[in-house]
């Protein structure tokens, strides 16, 4: 596509900065809207943000500014949102303000620049697909399980077992029409918001395209805030020489991604109508303990640091989850280029470089409090 003029909301953030570092990379006119979330920059600007970016200062949620944001925009990518599951439990106003009232403030800016409008791309989750779909191989059946009992998590039975054998299930990949079981404010919001983009773009012939990112790691993720990602989490732990916690037994399965393969989806999407009004996954179709990613960045740190397996368990955590990406890779030619490996040492590598202020104590006894840890 031609050079365009792009509005990156959430642009100075993990995944944002680095898809705003592309598009001008790619030629583009960027603009950034940021709150700069004191969690996240202290309400400061970060250093790494493009200087050849234009960057507004303000809320998603403010009707002017995001009038003033949209000016000559030809396409947005709609990432700016409130992250934190757990904590999306018992701040419900935050994330609902933030996350539907922010996508719906941005919606109607756009329903009136239809016209000029070539794309709009938003950032959705694999949180809103609660567990992933199971098998059980002596029966050969295919389940799609609710959240586990709390009287199967009391008695640490963490797995899945099949209601006709009883033989533990196999996780297998999570396509996109999965049904949907969000078990977090956070992941309805998701939900939400994707759902409310496709139907407005359908509506008003703007092409839209939602993205559901799985476990995204790498650079410039924020090793302060307690409510980003595991990867992140884990190292800022280890920085400050404390044990990184895990509840369960650690062997709960996630698809880890690396921010690059998350932005070049994006490029592909902006680039390409085959996607149009569709939902896709974001994600590498591996999968990978929890355990195993703490005690790689132990090592890679270079600290003698076990994991706290705590055998606790959270409210709404789910087992296994992983992506199914034939979708993004049939429509988009989308397959991921970063190993685990590569991805895990250019972020070890940068974390190496940084300070992070441990907050995990204060976030869990937040969750605690609110009788979301047992």
């Amino acid at each position: 596509m031609s050079s365009l003029k792009i509005l990156v909301t959430g642009g100075t953030g993990f995944i944002g900065s680095h898809l705003v570092d592309a598009l001008v990379g790619d030629g583009h006119r960027v603009r950034i809207l940021d709150s700069l979330a004191d969690e996240v920059h202290g309400g400061v600007v970060p250093p790494y943000l493009n200087p050849e970016a234009e960057f507004i200062h303000g809320s998603v949620c403010d009707p002017d500014t995001v009038a003033s944001a949209m000016d000559g925009i030809d396409a947005v990518f709609h990432l700016a949102a409130e992250l934190g599951l757990g904590r999306s439990m018992y701040q419900v106003r935050r994330f609902v303000t933030g996350n539907d009232l922010g996508t719906a403030v941005l919606l109607e800016e756009l329903i009136k620049r239809k016209t000029q409008i070539k794309k709009l791309i938003v950032a959705s989750s694999m949180s809103l697909y609660g567990e992933g779909p199971n098998h059980c191989a002596k029966c050969d059946v295919i389940t799609f399980p609710a959240l586990r009992e709390e009287t199967q998590l009391s008695q640490k039975k963490w797995e899945f077992e099949c209601q006709t054998c009883g033989s533990i299930l196999d996780a297998l990949p999570t396509p996109e029409d999965k049904p949907l079981n969000p078990t977090s404010v956070y992941a309805v919001g998701k939900q939400v918001q994707e759902q409310y983009s496709l139907i407005i773009g359908r509506a008003y012939g703007i092409p839209t395209v939602a993205f559901r990112y799985f476990n995204v790691y790498g650079p410039r993720q924020a090793l302060s805030n307690p409510y980003t990602g595991a990867c992140a989490i884990f190292s800022s732990r280890l920085l400050n020489d404390e044990s990184p916690l895990i509840y369960e037994d650690g062997d709960q399965t996630r698809d880890f991604v690396s921010v690059h393969d998350i932005v070049r989806a994006n490029l592909l999407a902006l680039n390409s109508s085959a996607a149009d009004y569709q939902v896709l996954n974001v994600g590498t179709g591996r999968a990978t303990s929890i355990k195993f990613i703490a005690e790689v960045i132990a090592r890679g740190l270079g600290k003698e640091i076990e994991p706290d397996v705590t055998e606790q368990f959270r409210e709404g955590d789910i087992r296994h989850c992983i992506a199914d990406i034939s979708k993004a890779r049939n429509l988009l030619g989308y397959e991921p280029t970063v190993t685990l490996e590569d991805g895990l040492t250019e972020l070890l590598e940068w974390v190496g470089s940084q300070q992070a202020d441990d907050r995990l104590h204060a976030a869990t006894a937040e969750l605690a409090a609110h009788s979301l840890v047992k």
